[in-house]
């Protein structure tokens, strides 16, 4: 199997997102691919951030980890992207970094990325599956290939059955089983992502 660039971009504010986003990047390295964390830049002011002790101390934990440029987006042959909902939809700090892609779209450098995203909420019907068929939405724009979950295996009927990307409840202690599904989702995107490097490469 070819090596597979990914870069795994996430935005999470008291750190469900951001635990998702190591089980994945450790899947992937597993994997055997060359892997990026980054994380979506903040737009919050001080104030909001400090009114919630619980996104003061992620912000200030995850304070290492780069933020995400167009220049990971490119070098990547496959995207793994993590929001909260935020009224169903995409979170605003997430929003702003495939906004800012235009540039790498008008170029057709994100034609045939290979994408999928999780995302979590506050509770089990919080709008988790209309915000990753929202999160899609720029993806097809982009001509990019996205690689959902589905029912590739049967741990994910134990999830929840959500065959659009992997979906958690804010604020409780991520089941093990939420894991086993991210790793599914990750490995299977890597394994779509090594038979389009694998192409490239032979042609």
């Amino acid at each position: 199997m070819a090596q597979v660039k990914v870069a795994i971009v996430f935005y999470s504010s008291t750190g469900t997102n951001y635990t998702l986003a190591k089980e994945a990047e450790k899947a992937a390295s597993d994997a055997g691919a060359e892997v990026r964390l980054r994380k979506a830049p903040e737009l919050a002011p001080d104030e909001a951030i400090d009114s919630n002790p619980a996104w003061r101390k992620h912000v200030d934990a995850t304070s290492d980890i780069p933020d995400v440029s167009n220049d990971d987006i490119e070098w990547a042959d496959a995207i793994l992207f993590g929001t909260p909902t935020r009224f169903g939809n995409v979170s605003a700090q997430l929003k702003q970094v495939l906004d800012s892609t235009g540039p790498l779209w008008m170029e057709g450098k994100l034609l045939n990325k290979v994408v999928s995203g999780y995302t979590s909420a506050s509770n089990p019907n919080g709008g988790q599956e209309s915000t990753l068929l929202a999160l899609y939405n720029t993806f097809h724009h982009w001509g990019a290939i996205v690689v959902s979950p589905a029912y590739s295996d049967p741990k994910l009927f134990e999830t929840g059955g959500n065959p659009y990307g992997t979906s958690v409840t804010a604020g409780d202690e991520i089941p093990e089983v939420k894991y086993d599904a991210i790793r599914i989702q990750t490995n299977r995107m890597i394994e779509i992502a090594s038979r389009l490097v694998s192409a490239e490469v032979e042609a």
